[in-house]
C-alpha cells in the first residue's frame, strides 16, 4: 500500500539530491549556524529510517532492520558510536542534547507502517512516533518552546505519507488529515529559531494542496524566502 510513486525522485540511489531534498536542504539552512549540523544529522537518520521502509518487500525484514536501529540509537545513551556515518552524526551532534533513547522512539513510529492493512491508529501512531517526536527533538536542538512544533511535525509525516500511498482514497483521507494538522500548526507567527521546521511545514502543506505546485518551483521558494523573513 506504501510506495514510492511521488513526482520527484529523479536521481534518487545516484547521490543526485531530488528537488524535495534541495528543497529541505534549503529549509534547514534556515536554521542558525551552530543548530544546522544538528538538524542535518537528525533528518539524515529520518531518511535512513525511510529507506528501509521503501527498499523492504517482506515486513519481517524491515521489522528486523529497523530493530538493529532502535538499539543501536539506544546504546548511544552508554557507549560510542560504531562505524557508521549516521550513528557518528548523531553521537557527535544530537545525543549530547537529545537522548539515544528518545531517537529509538522514532524508530518506532517507522515501525507503524509495516502494519497490513494500514489502519488508522497505525498512520497516527506514524504521525506521532516519526512526525511528532522528529520535529520535537528538532525544537530541542534548536533551543525553542513552542507547542505547534510537534503538531506540525505530525502533518509533515502524514503529507509525506500521503504522497506514497498507492491506494488514492486513502492518499486522499491521510492528506486531509495531514492539511488538518498543518494549518493548525502553521498559525501565527514562528519564532525565528524555529523558522527552519516552519520551512519544512509549509512545504508539506504544499504537497498535500489540491493546486500542488511541483517541488523546486518559484512560488514554493518564494514561500519559504517569505517565512524565513516574517514567520508567517
Amino acid at each position: 500500500m506504501v510506495n514510492g510513486r511521488g513526482d520527484d525522485g529523479a536521481g534518487e540511489g545516484h547521490g543526485i539530491p531530488t528537488l524535495a531534498e534541495r528543497e529541505r536542504g534549503l529549509a534547514i539552512g534556515y536554521a542558525p549556524s551552530a543548530v544546522r549540523p544538528r538538524l542535518e544529522a537528525l533528518f539524515a537518520l529520518d531518511t535512513t529510517l525511510g529507506a528501509i521502509l521503501k527498499t523492504t518487500r517482506e515486513p519481517m525484514v524491515g521489522q528486523m532492520r529497523l530493530t538493529w536501529w532502535y538499539e543501536a540509537l539506544v546504546r548511544l545513551d552508554s557507549a560510542p558510536p560504531p562505524a557508521e556515518p549516521v550513528l557518528q552524526a548523531l553521537a557527535a551532534h544530537v545525543v549530547p542534547r537529545v537522548s539515544g533513547a528518545a531517537l529509538a522512539a522514532i524508530a518506532e513510529g517507522w515501525e507503524a507502517l509495516l502494519e497490513t492493512p494500514l489502519e488508522d491508529d497505525a498512520v497516527e501512531r506514524f504521525a506521532q512516533g516519526r512526525g511528532g517526536l522528529l520535529f520535537a527533538a528538532a525544537a530541542k536542538l534548536s533551543d525553542v518552546e513552542d507547542a505547534r512544533i510537534a503538531l506540525a511535525g505530525q502533518g509533515w509525516a502524514l503529507a509525506d505519507l500521503a504522497l506514497r500511498l498507492s491506494d488514492d482514497a486513502r492518499a486522499a483521507a491521510v492528506a486531509a488529515r495531514a492539511r488538518e494538522r498543518l494549518d493548525r500548526a502553521l498559525t501565527g507567527r514562528w519564532p525565528r529559531r524555529a523558522r527552519a521546521l516552519g520551512a519544512l511545514a509549509l512545504l508539506a502543506r504544499a504537497d498535500v494542496d489540491p493546486a500542488r505546485r511541483p517541488a523546486g518551483s518559484p512560488a514554493r521558494v518564494g514561500r519559504l524566502l517569505l517565512h524565513r523573513l516574517v514567520g508567517y
